[in-house]
């Protein structure tokens, strides 16, 4: 398999990264992998806006991962104070399983340190044991901090259940 290069998303970019993320996310083709929300979310995960707001945010990257030429992953990196906050990560569900995430986050740990971070941070649905243990497994914990989910903004999705929130893990970096 060829390796992954990384780079920055331009807008160009946008509509490809959209499909990713929702692809990962919601709907059937997020079924393909583990990653998969579908049972807890319906609606979008994301929209070009939201994509192109992450590009244009200061301190934000949004890095994506390529392979051949194509974009087979990618994560949103932003410096807040002491720590990089680790979002907007996803990887094609026909990828999943096969090391592409532990790359991503190898490389954003890298960028982290570079930026001169103490850690990295990132939120999760409560609700999503499996990937909370995915992160655990590469050296995050949970800081036992939670963020009410959006509920009422369907940029989010229409949440299927009425007891989501966020747990915020952690990692020194």
């Amino acid at each position: 398999m060829p390796e992954l290069t990384f780079r920055d998303a331009t807008f160009t970019d946008v509509d490809t990264l959209v499909e990713l993320i929702e692809s990962a996310y919601r709907g059937d083709a997020s079924r393909a992998g583990w990653t998969t929300e579908a049972d807890l979310l319906a609606g979008q995960r994301t929209d070009p806006e939201g994509v192109r707001e992450v590009i244009t945010a200061p301190g934000s990257r949004l890095l994506v991962a390529e392979r051949a030429g194509e974009i087979v992953a990618c994560c949103q990196l932003q410096k807040r104070e002491a720590y990089v906050y680790f979002g907007m990560f996803s990887v094609s569900p026909s990828l999943q399983g096969a090391g592409v995430g532990k790359t991503v986050i190898a490389e954003a740990e890298r960028i982290a340190r570079a930026w001169g971070a103490e850690e990295i941070r990132m939120t999760v649905i409560r609700q999503r044991e499996d990937l909370i243990a995915f992160y655990e497994r590469r050296g995050f914990g949970r800081t036992g901090r939670f963020e009410p989910f959006p509920y009422g903004d369907e940029r989010f999705g229409l949440p299927l259940r009425d007891d989501l929130e966020f747990a915020e893990l952690a990692k020194p970096v």
